[in-house]
Order: C-alpha cells, then sequence, then structure tokens
C-alpha cells in the first residue's frame, strides 16, 4: 500500500477515534459515536477536497473510509470507559491524526496544482478542520483557542514536507520527514506548553457594551 494511502487512512481512523473519544466524555449513545467519530475522521479531508475541486470527495469515491469511521467508533464505545483519562488519550491521538493529515493533505495539495503554497494551506485545513468540527459538535473548548501551539504544528509538517517533496526527495523520506515534524511540535507543546507570541492588547468587550 503506497504511504500517502496508508497516511489517508490512519488521519481518518486516529481523528475518528478521537471524535469517539469526545462521545464517550458527552455520554453519547453508539449513534452520537458514529456520528463524531465519521464528522471529525472525514471533515478534513471533505474540506480540502472541495477547495481542490477533487469530485466526488474521497469518501464518496471510496465509501471504505465511512467504514472505516464506524468500527473505531464501536471499538471505542466498547473500551473507551476502561481508559484512565480519555482526555490525555484524546488530545495525543489528535496529535497522532495531525501529523499524517498535514502530509497527506499537502500532498495532494502539490499533486493539484503544484503551488506550494496551496500544499500547505492544504495541509493545514486537513489536518485541523475535523478536529475543530469536533469540538465544535461536542461542546469542548475549541483545540485553536487552546494556548499551546496547534495549527503551527500543522503548517511545519506541511512545510517540511512540501520543501523536500520540491527538492525531489524520494515519497517515503519526505512523508517521514513531515509527519515527524509535526509531531515533535505537536507533542512538544503538549509536554512543555510551547505557545507562540501573542499580541500586546486587552480583552475584547462583551457585545452588549458596544451597542
Amino acid at each position: 500500500m503506497p504511504i500517502l494511502e496508508i497516511l489517508d487512512y490512519a488521519g481518518v481512523a486516529v481523528f475518528a477515534a478521537t471524535g469517539a473519544l469526545s462521545a464517550s466524555r458527552k455520554q453519547l449513545d453508539i449513534i452520537g459515536y458514529i456520528f463524531l467519530a465519521s464528522v471529525t475522521g472525514i471533515g478534513g479531508g471533505t474540506l480540502r477536497d472541495v477547495i481542490l475541486g477533487a469530485t466526488p470527495v474521497f469518501w464518496v469515491a471510496n465509501p471504505f473510509y465511512l467504514v472505516v469511521c464506524g468500527s473505531v467508533a464501536v471499538l471505542v464505545f466498547f473500551s473507551a470507559h476502561k481508559m484512565e483519562s480519555r482526555y490525555i488519550f484524546l488530545v495525543w491521538l489528535d496529535a497522532v491524526g495531525l501529523s499524517a493529515y498535514c502530509v497527506m493533505g499537502a500532498a495532494k495539495g502539490l499533486a493539484a496544482t503544484g503551488s506550494p503554497l496551496v500544499a500547505l494551506v492544504t495541509g493545514m485545513l486537513t489536518a485541523t478542520f475535523g478536529g475543530i468540527l469536533r469540538d465544535l459538535l461536542a461542546g469542548e473548548p475549541s483545540v485553536l483557542l487552546r494556548p499551546e501551539i496547534y495549527v503551527t504544528a500543522a503548517l511545519a509538517g506541511a512545510g517540511v514536507f512540501t520543501l523536500a517533496a520540491t527538492l525531489a526527495a524520494p515519497l517515503l523520506v519526505a512523508s517521514g520527514l513531515g509527519v515527524v515534524t509535526a509531531f515533535a511540535v505537536r507533542g512538544g507543546a503538549l509536554k512543555y506548553g510551547w505557545t507562540l507570541p501573542t499580541g500586546a492588547h486587552t480583552p475584547g468587550r462583551h457585545p452588549d457594551d458596544v451597542m
């Protein structure tokens, strides 16, 4: 199986697991698990394909991706209660999914357009949009609002892959470098609290105070 196909299935499966873990934290039924797992697993790739005009989108062209999401959801449904901390497991799985999917998204963007800039954007969106949807639907604090680095990790992985690919590195090498870079940045942020500098500004006023 080609390395990009492996990363594609891995990204879908791991993100689906994080969606199912969010369903577990909210004590949803099995349908809720499958729904959140599927939205999280295919969300980023769907946005990528729509942007690139790749229709039908990947899971319509190959419904086995939905089988993967459903299977992962059922597995988590029967095992999540055994985990000591579902949230810690969720954020680390999310880091794994982000690492795989930022490379997959960048590869598809580069192949479709030949533009390194587009590859960066598609890599970033593919890796982050599913997690954003998951948190929004589950009522969890959005990963975008967490202080530690998130989107930057996806950009770093996509950037390293794109640079290596444009320098004609073998696909396996370029993909490995991208995945390792993204996971190192995101993992370091989770373990050590790495952040980027914020603007020197005061919090915005409540809308009622402005009207």
